[in-house]
């Protein structure tokens, strides 16, 4: 029988430029092959390779996603032996901590035949520039964007009851963890659920919490406290010695849009747009801010500003995406360069020498 797979993003495209979040998914690992190589030498067929084997054999694993490119994977997690492979190439370096002893490196590179490279290194420093530049504006319209969304969030704020925020979330936080209290150190774990992709918006709400029998969707608009009550369940789960998956925006990293402890069997999430659920299961359960704790009739007394806003921020964030959308057509090309010049003989030969490694800590 197949093990189960979560699917979740490391790193993000987002309003704050570039995040990377690998460390925490990282850590407590025995063994972490970090792979090296331009693109198109097959580090992400790689990747996926290993875990669907893996999966085939009955373990679970953990694919993370890449969100410059919505078909490549930038790593697998297998946890049950404490082993993982990730693409150790710009922007998510990762910075080993045991290099040789935890860390390995493995070189995909020596696949090229670098003296045809060489003949295209005109080509590839212009495209890379193209890359940059594609990115850079990405990044300048989302941060327009979260100025817009800065002031969609003002509306509901000035039209909130504080002290019943402060008093809904305490309650739905001692309803979430109950009595419950470990003699251990929380292991927090932090995450994307989804992100902006050159096709927009995804996000993995679905896959996370399908094994997850309790779940609560908050429902609210911008500004109505929704990651402000994630941000203080983490805190009690650290205090508490209860396991997180924390789950943040890929839009504005500094918010959070879920938390999911497994050990609780509970999650708990952002569901409004672009991940918008509603409740399926028994077990399902809406938390609503709006009708809870803004001024009633808020949404019918700022409809013309707040279409005004919406209609800008969907302006904005379009225009970002068509960026990255770019970039990634230009990486294409990076890739096709790449691909020309490399023995795939050799790539086959790294993957199934690594295959042998790995089944040495079974």
């Amino acid at each position: 029988m197949s093990g189960n797979i979560l699917n979740y993003y490391a790193s993000a495209n987002t309003s704050k430029g570039f995040r990377n979040l690998f460390s925490s998914n990282l850590n407590n690992l025995d063994k972490i092959y970090i792979l090296k190589g331009g693109p198109g030498c097959g580090k992400s067929t790689l990747i996926r390779f290993i875990g669907d084997k893996w999966c085939n054999k009955g373990y679970d694993i953990e694919f993370i996603h890449c969100s410059s490119d919505n078909d490549s994977l930038d790593g697998v997690i297998i946890p049950k032996i404490k082993l993982a492979i990730v693409d150790g190439t710009a922007p998510h370096v990762i910075e080993p901590t045991a290099p040789g002893a935890i860390e390995e490196y493995v070189n995909l590179g020596v696949a090229w035949d670098t003296k045809k490279l060489k003949n295209y290194t005109r080509d590839i420093l212009k495209i890379k520039n193209h890359i940059s530049f594609c990115y850079d504006n990405a990044y300048k319209l989302f941060e327009k964007a979260l100025v817009i969304h800065d002031d969609w969030e003002k509306i509901y704020i000035e039209n909130m009851d504080f002290e019943k925020a402060n008093k809904l979330t305490e309650n739905v936080i001692n309803k979430l963890v109950e009595n419950n209290k470990f003699n251990k150190t929380a292991i927090v774990k932090d995450r994307f659920l989804g992100g902006s992709t050159p096709k927009g918006p995804v996000n993995f709400v679905e896959n996370l919490t399908k094994n997850v029998s309790n779940r609560y969707f908050i429902k609210g608009r911008p500004g109505s406290g929704k990651s402000t009550l994630l941000k203080k369940l983490v805190k009690e789960c650290i205090v508490r010695g209860i396991d997180a998956e924390v789950y943040h925006c890929g839009f504005d990293p500094d918010s959070l849009d879920m938390v999911i402890m497994r050990e609780l069997d509970v999650c708990i999430f952002d569901s409004t747009a672009p991940h918008e659920y509603f409740p399926v299961n028994e077990k399902d359960y809406i938390i609503d801010m709006y009708s809870e704790l803004i001024t009633p009739g808020t949404d019918e007394k700022y409809a013309n500003n707040l279409s005004i806003i919406q209609t800008k921020y969907k302006e904005t964030v379009s225009k970002g995406t068509l960026y990255l959308a770019k970039a990634k057509s230009y990486h294409d090309d990076l890739e096709k360069i790449y691909v020309n010049v490399t023995d795939f003989n050799k790539i086959n030969e790294i993957r199934e020498n690594l295959i042998e490694l790995i089944k040495t800590f079974e």
